[in-house]
């Protein structure tokens, strides 16, 4: 029979709860190191708003599990030109009327979010959402949106509307030009969400 001494005891517990404690940590940056690579800017921002990483990790992964529902799909080819030449005129719109542009691209870009299968939301809710799969570019969208607002306070210029149509336009060029296939964009596989745009550029590279 095997006898183990108290102070066997006590240092079997103290191993087991040094095991358990790396395994946690190595658990949280796992899951860190997950939603920064797909958040990318958002991941710090959220942080910084949330006031801990914890508390961003977790509103992040709940954005995961809402946008898991939708049904995100590229546009077809029909639509892909119809709105690249609608971009253009909203452009050539700009040299008249720069407040004028920034408002239709403004609404292009809600038009082109709903075709992708984002639903009508408000702006913030809306940010959220394209930060799951945009999150590089996401954020020119909040600073398009922000001038938009100081120029209706009367507080940005022509430059500024400029830099305004070059924030909208980056979202645009990542919403509007992506796979034209059948496949949907995003996958969602065993409670995950699978970006299936990174893996073909993967397999591109």
């Amino acid at each position: 029979m095997i006898t183990i001494t108290p102070l066997e005891l006590t240092i079997g517990l103290i191993v087991l709860a040094v095991i358990v404690a790396v395994g946690v940590v190595y658990m949280r940056k796992r899951r860190a190191d997950s939603l920064k690579a797909r958040f990318g800017g958002e991941y710090e921002r959220t942080v910084k708003d949330a006031g801990s990483s914890h508390r961003a990790e977790t509103i992040l992964h709940e954005r995961e599990k809402r946008v898991e529902s939708f049904d995100i799909r590229p546009l077809s080819p029909e639509s892909r030109r119809r709105y690249i030449e609608e971009w253009r005129k909203v452009q050539t719109r700009f040299v008249d009327s720069p407040a004028d542009a920034v408002t239709r691209a403004d609404v292009l870009l809600g038009q082109v979010m709903e075709d992708r299968g984002y639903p009508v939301a408000d702006f913030e809710q809306r940010s959220a959402d394209l930060s799951v799969d945009h999150g590089d570019v996401v954020q020119n969208y909040r600073a398009g949106h922000t001038i938009a607002e100081r120029h209706a306070r009367g507080e940005a210029d022509t430059e500024d509307l400029r830099q305004a149509m070059i924030h909208y336009r980056a979202l645009f060029d990542d919403l509007v030009h992506e796979p034209v296939d059948s496949s949907p964009v995003i996958e969602h596989r065993d409670g995950r969400v699978i970006d299936k745009r990174k893996k073909r550029e993967t397999h591109r590279g």
